[in-house]
């Protein structure tokens, strides 16, 4: 059974039928969201071409980027069509460029700064639970902070769920935890630190949800991705200087002059770190943090939300919120040499005459 549907993209033919929801829709409304969501993007299919999906798998939207970006792709499981941008009235198997995952290989997934072999597997009422968990895991960065990467996973799975369940958007879910970003704020000003961390602790889980619901459902929006990241980027230096100044409720506030030179180390460490980010994938094309095995490894902790999180955690066990903020100003500075040496000897590289390319980029050569 085949069926050709018409998109902002272009032609879409939908081969086989698939009555099995997953994440709360069917099959072939996802792929009619992710052909969509690519002409938002900008993809475009070449002349005469249609984009083809097989409805009885389900696959890493990878594959879809990929094919869009070369035409006369085709990938396939053995011998099965699964996701291909192929010429028009042709048989699929006859694709200029034919590549088969089944033998294993891993693909690179720059947007998700992560190399692995991408999903691909065959969607029935046994397997449909399977998928969700591994179309939700497939959609987090492999380089990321320690929390997001090993504490937030079996959590936010279960709460994604639920907000698919409910038909919730994923601009929903961020208004709720920027509602509590902000309440966490006002805690953190009025020295009630253990209830802004709960605030807090949940904002940081919903922060991963919402990315996750949207990825999984395949409902991403512009002004939702200005809001999430927007908010992302610009509250942290507040939550640093309204827990200095809570510190007056718990008799513990630091000198004028100490809380002066602690609030230039966080703010102006956090706001420069940014900037030599913004520049290293401005001038070399990629994420700062992809470069090498060692900088992959150490935005596990560099100095951004969640582990400064964890260093105010482990003072506040003690009582001590006070040393927990003079903590966190020192790791910014640090973690803001590392990254400034990092971009040093990556233009060194580059006057060199070599390449900068990422590791994971040369795993896949």
């Amino acid at each position: 059974m085949t069926n050709i549907l018409s998109t902002s993209l272009g032609p879409v033919i939908l081969i086989g039928d698939n009555r099995t929801p997953i994440w709360g829709i069917s099959n072939a409304e996802r792929c009619r969201r992710m052909a969509e969501s690519s002409a938002k993007a900008g993809s475009t299919l070449a002349p005469d071409h249609a984009l083809l999906f097989n409805l009885a798998y389900v696959f890493d939207p990878l594959l879809l980027r990929l094919v869009l970006e070369t035409p006369g792709t085709l990938f396939v499981w053995g011998r099965t069509p699964i996701v291909g941008h192929i010429p028009q009235h042709s048989d699929p198997l006859t694709a200029a460029t034919v590549i088969d995952l089944s033998d294993g290989r891993k693909l690179y997934n720059r947007q998700l700064r992560k190399l692995e072999q991408p999903m691909v597997r065959e969607l029935t009422p046994a397997t449909r639970r399977e998928i969700e968990r591994r179309s939700y895991f497939g959609a987090y960065k492999g380089v990321t902070d320690l929390l997001t990467k090993y504490l937030w996973p079996e959590l936010a799975l279960v709460l994604t769920r639920i907000a698919a369940q409910l038909r919730m958007t994923p601009n929903m879910v961020s208004v709720i935890g920027v509602t509590l970003c902000l309440i966490a704020t006002f805690l953190f000003a009025e020295g009630m630190y253990w209830t802004g961390f709960l605030c807090g602790f949940i904002f940081m889980v919903l922060d991963t949800v919402d990315g996750k619901l949207a990825r999984c459902t395949i409902t991403s929006s512009k002004w939702g991705n200005v809001i999430d990241h927007g908010v992302d980027l610009v509250h942290p230096p507040f939550w640093w200087y309204f827990w200095g100044t809570g510190l007056a409720a718990w008799g513990l506030s630091l000198s004028g002059q100490a809380f002066t030179l602690v609030m230039a180390a966080v703010i102006a460490g956090y706001v420069l770190q940014r900037l030599i980010e913004g520049m290293f994938l401005k001038d070399f094309g990629m994420d700062i943090h992809v470069w090498r095995p060692f900088d992959s490894q150490f935005r596990l902790i560099t100095a951004r939300r969640n582990p400064n999180m964890v260093i105010l955690f482990v003072a506040l066990l003690f009582g001590r919120p006070d040393i927990g903020l003079v903590a966190l100003a020192w790791w910014t500075v640090i973690s803001l040499v590392v990254h400034a040496v990092r971009l040093a000897q990556a233009y060194a590289v580059k006057r060199s005459g070599r390449p900068i390319v990422s590791w994971m980029d040369e795993a896949t050569a």
